[in-house]
């Protein structure tokens, strides 16, 4: 298995993370907030289990190779190396932890390339720590979310003699910003959307700074403050800082690279004002300042300021475009010899297209299947005219801001669907038709000009019929609906467009859920996670495809569920692409489950390699795919 770790920027609220620590002692100390994201550049490396032992090994950023490191999968041997320091202490520590709170065996990782600058602010041991705890997360299972992957990444790092904040190890969410919260021991994390791609310049200053004087000569102001600059330290750190980052999560989630830029430059201004006067020795930082206020960089920026710890390491700068960003590094390394690194923060890809099965046989709806497709049956809609569910289902994703829709089937079916999206009625019948009617036959054909027919040349499965859709699909993440199933919304938003938005939200793939009495869960695929967002947003740990009631019992039991319930899957996916690589291997490999291939084992690995987000839907689903079913959907779905 390979895994990425990128490094971390703090984009606004150094410091924040220990000083929102000192409320567990003086509540009257504001909250810590900061904003970070992961870089482009970070740790690669390809991990495998082992029956015993740890072994690192790690290429430098020179190219320069070191280790292996072996230690024994033992705790006492764990524990002993990570208290003795050094780059192979920050693996231990964290295989300590793990293997003091999991049954793990041993893990090998290669760390075969590094283009992480090291020791500039970046946090490359926060990186290092996240990287093993991922790494046995993913070839253990261990059903971890991301933050417990940064859980243990922070606990193993203080299990060593160094004393990182809590904000390092948030490069775990990787090239996404998340605005982290301090409150004593307590942290919260929260996801924030980009709706366009953010173009930063980091910029090595190739001085000095003493960071643990930094940080030794800041800690004198907590927990209570003793003078005027130790008040004034406790004040930036706390409501001054707290209201920069409530602005610039505002102007990150509205694109306003303007005010993002300002508060850069506010956010500095302030920041020289309250804690230079605490450690002016490193914080007075010539360099930083020099180049922050360079001339022939100004009209290239819309705003700098520096990172980490701050000092004369590393600068941070915000540009508007690819050009701007490119011009701002040629000037830089030509004129004052620093080097420069980009860095993107991408906005999530949005989702175009949509892929609806419907290539089944039907099988318990004969004989009825044999001259009509189920996705073909009629069902009064909401607006009350009768139409096929396959019709339902492309409005709704088509009214949820979906632009392409491709519809599996087999090749003998392809005329009935051709017919009715592509082919207008004949005069003779047409003229019959009300005005309205009329007028509806258009809306039909505008539609099918969204339509794109998919063979599945066989019948292996739902993972199969799904695979079938890569070369339409291509690159980018997709919505997934079920053919046989109808789905109704308890809000004004559709069941789909709920699934767009906590899509866009998050930039993972997004599964809905439904609470499903037990004695129903052998007929759906399930899932179990934790609770993010007040119920609502779920992040998943395991995937059970129809699973016994005995099993759901054992496993699939989620907090805030009714007792006798569990979390079934609604019908509808947003999916990224890779699962088109995950669900290809399995059909190269011939891995079938009971006969097929299907989607759920292939969503589990999903999650396992980028994480996987569950959205509690508010709404109904109403199965077609058998005759007691059917007919309670044609009684009950026009009023749903």
């Amino acid at each position: 298995m390979k895994i990425f770790v990128p490094g971390r920027i703090c984009l606004f609220g150094e410091h924040s993370d220990w000083a929102g620590g000192y409320r567990r002692i003086n509540a009257a100390i504001g909250k810590g907030f900061a904003i970070i994201v992961g870089t482009n550049q970070g740790i690669y490396a390809e991990v495998k289990p082992h029956p015993d032992k740890l072994i690192i090994r790690t290429t430098c950023e020179n190219g320069t190779r070191k280790g292996p490191f072996e230690i024994p999968m033992e705790r006492e041997a764990l524990l002993a190396e990570a208290m003795a320091g050094g780059f192979a202490s920050y693996a231990a520590g964290v295989a300590y932890q793990i293997l003091t709170h999991y049954r793990v065996r041993g893990i090998e990782i290669d760390n075969y390339l590094t283009d992480l600058p090291i020791q500039k602010g970046l946090s490359s041991s926060a990186a290092i720590c996240v990287l093993v705890a991922r790494s046995f997360n993913r070839l253990y299972d261990l059903k971890m979310t991301v933050r417990g992957e940064m859980e243990y990444a922070y606990m193993g790092e203080i299990t060593t003699p160094s004393r990182c904040g809590r904000l390092d190890q948030g490069c775990a969410y990787g090239n996404r910003p998340v605005i982290m919260t301090f409150d004593g021991d307590r942290l919260e994390v929260e996801e924030l959307n980009v709706p366009r791609t953010l173009h930063y310049v980091i910029v090595d200053l190739k001085a000095f700074k003493d960071t643990k004087e930094i940080l030794a000569k800041l800690n004198q102001s907590y927990p209570f403050a003793d003078d005027e600059i130790q008040r004034k330290v406790q004040h930036y750190l706390g409501p001054v800082n707290a209201d920069i980052n409530h602005r610039a999560t505002a102007a990150i989630r509205t694109g306003n690279i303007e005010a993002l830029g300002g508060l850069m430059k506010e956010a500095q201004a302030r920041f020289d004002e309250h804690l230079q006067p605490a450690c002016p020795s490193q914080l007075t930082s010539p360099v930083l300042h020099k180049l922050l206020a360079y001339g022939p960089i100004q009209p290239h920026i819309l705003g700098g300021k520096g990172v980490g710890s701050q000092g004369d390491g590393t600068a941070q700068f915000l540009v508007r475009d690819p050009e701007a960003q490119a011009r701002l590094i040629e000037i830089i390394e030509r004129d004052l010899k620093m080097s420069c690194m980009k860095l993107d923060i991408d906005s999530a890809t949005p989702v175009r297209k949509a892929v609806i099965p419907a290539a089944g046989f039907g099988t318990h709806l004969f004989p009825a299947t044999k001259t009509l497709k189920k996705e073909m049956f009629p069902v009064i809609g909401r607006d009350g005219r009768t139409k096929p569910v396959i019709m339902e289902l492309v409005e709704e994703v088509l009214e949820s801001g979906i632009d392409e829709v491709a519809i599996v089937i087999q090749e003998i079916d392809r005329r009935m669907f051709e017919d009715f999206f592509h082919q207008r009625l004949p005069v003779e019948h047409y003229n019959k038709l009300s005005k309205a009617d009329q007028r509806y036959t258009q809306r039909i054909l505008d539609m099918g000009n969204k339509v794109t027919l998919v063979v599945q040349d066989s019948q292996e499965g739902f993972g199969h019929a799904v695979h079938c859709a890569k070369e339409w699909v291509g690159n980018e993440p997709f919505l997934l609906v079920l053919g046989d199933h109808l789905y109704s919304s308890g809000t004004s938003e559709s069941c789909t467009r709920q699934l767009l938005d906590l899509y866009e939200r998050t930039g993972k793939s997004v599964v809905g859920l439904l609470e499903t009495p037990e004695e129903e869960v052998e007929r759906f695929g399930c899932a179990t996670g934790v609770w993010e967002e007040e119920g609502r947003l779920l992040s998943i740990t395991e995937f059970a495809e129809k699973p016994s009631v005995e099993y759901a019992r054992e496993h699939l039991a989620t907090m805030d569920v009714k007792e006798g319930h569990f979390l079934t899957i609604f019908g509808q996916y947003i999916l990224t692409p890779r699962i088109f690589e995950l669900l290809g291997d399995n059909i190269r490999r011939n891995m079938r489950e009971k006969g097929e291939f299907q989607l759920t084992s292939c969503m589990d690995r999903l999650r396992q390699e980028e994480g996987f987000v569950g959205c509690r839907i508010y709404g109904r689903r109403f199965d077609i795919g058998n005759p007691d079913a059917y007919r309670q959907t044609v009684i009950d779905f026009p009023n749903a």
